[in-house]
């Protein structure tokens, strides 16, 4: 069962994933029975390519009459191509989503969050890229930009205990470097010059020594799976299935469940939406203009800006853009975003929006990163 989760986060992500790019207009029809022919080719007579292009008058998909740019029937666009560079250019929307609505919609997401969530709930849809769309988009973008830069949890973390061993061998290592750079400084005649660089070496092997021979003494002799620097040694929860299913694991293998935590980050990163939705809720509930599907807009709108401020300050930060300005940005500009999403989406006074702004940015962000944080130590159980 260890692929259980990441089978599901992958079927999960990948369905959400279709719907986003799908989108509306992909009406249905009945599937038609084996060896029964289409409307299309059964009716028609299918007109010739023009320059890769067809030039059709009915849709090629089910029959009917084209009256507009799309199907009123099936909603599949009335104007198709055969050509390697509009496939190309299908690539590139598919992958990238960029077309009108990115251009229109990141512009406001950025600087006017809250009339672009407001127009969103009120009914404008075709216009803006749907926030799950641009969420997967960024997160997507996030894992791609992190494994570039080589933002990822270390692989290669030792488990406590097989660290006594590791000493072990270092120390003996060092200590036959030891007797050779000796015998290397004692063969030497006392006017050779190269004497002071051996006795460097000799000082230098000798203080490793030490310091390996000094950790390996505060190690536990008695056989226990940790190291204990605090004076008291965590001996587990008292609860089973956490101790024989989560911390055993932790202990016994930290870098593959530090793999798994930031592999499941992304995969269940949607979670975030459903575990964020009551907690604004509880900021509105006795407003009932105000529903679950307004929250999950401006939850989910909010999100994909975090993650793509995340993606740029990580760039940025590689580039060499300075410190401070980095830190005074994830300090600032989340708040910021915050406020002017929660005061135009919900058209809410200066007041109610800098209350609310405080809430999340000091109560409900902690509370929902400890529980998502929680559940993908859990799901890295499995």
């Amino acid at each position: 069962m260890s692929d259980f989760g990441d089978a599901i986060g992958t079927a999960t992500t990948g369905g959400l994933v279709a719907g986003a790019v799908d989108g509306p207009g992909s009406g249905k029809k009945e599937p038609r029975k084996k060896g029964e022919r289409s409307p299309v080719a059964s009716n028609i007579k299918m007109t010739e390519l023009v320059k890769g292009h067809f030039a059709e008058k009915l849709c090629l998909n089910c029959g009917t009459e084209l009256i507009g740019s799309h199907c009123h029937s099936c909603g599949q666009k009335a104007h198709l191509h055969r050509t390697i560079g509009a496939f190309l250019h299908d690539i590139l929307h598919g992958a990238l989503h960029f077309d009108g609505k990115t251009w229109r919609t990141l512009p406001k997401l950025i600087f006017k969050p809250g009339k672009l969530t407001r127009r969103y709930i009120d009914g404008e849809r075709a216009r803006f890229v749907s926030p799950i769309a641009l969420f997967l988009f960024s997160v997507f973008l996030m894992f791609a930009v992190f494994q570039a830069i080589g933002l990822t949890t270390p692989t290669n973390i030792a488990a406590p205990q097989n660290l006594g061993v590791g000493l072990e061998q270092a120390q003996e290592e060092l200590e036959a470097d030891l007797a050779e750079v000796q015998a290397e400084l004692d063969g030497l005649p006392e006017d050779d010059p190269r004497r002071e660089e051996v006795q460097a070496r000799l000082t230098g092997v000798t203080e490793g020594a030490k310091a390996i021979s000094s950790i390996n003494q505060n190690l536990p002799s008695d056989g226990t799976t940790t190291i204990d620097l605090s004076g008291a040694e965590f001996s587990g929860t008292g609860i089973d299935f956490i101790d024989k299913n989560i911390i055993k694991k932790w202990k016994e293998n930290p870098g593959l469940m530090l793999y798994k935590l930031q592999a499941n980050s992304y995969k269940f990163s949607w979670m975030l939406i459903p575990i964020s939705i009551p907690f604004v809720w509880l900021m509105f509930f006795w407003r009932r203009r105000f529903r679950a599907y307004d929250h999950a807009i401006f939850v989910t709108y909010s999100l994909a800006f975090m993650s793509l401020l995340f993606v740029t300050l990580s760039v940025a930060a590689t580039l060499g853009a300075p410190t401070p300005l980095i830190a005074l940005s994830a300090i600032f500009i989340p708040p910021l975003h915050m406020y002017k999403q929660l005061k135009y989406g919900y058209e809410l006074s200066r007041a109610g929006a800098l209350l609310r702004t405080f809430l999340l940015t000091n109560i409900v962000v902690f509370v929902v990163l400890a529980i998502f944080l929680w559940l993908l130590i859990a799901l890295g159980a499995f």
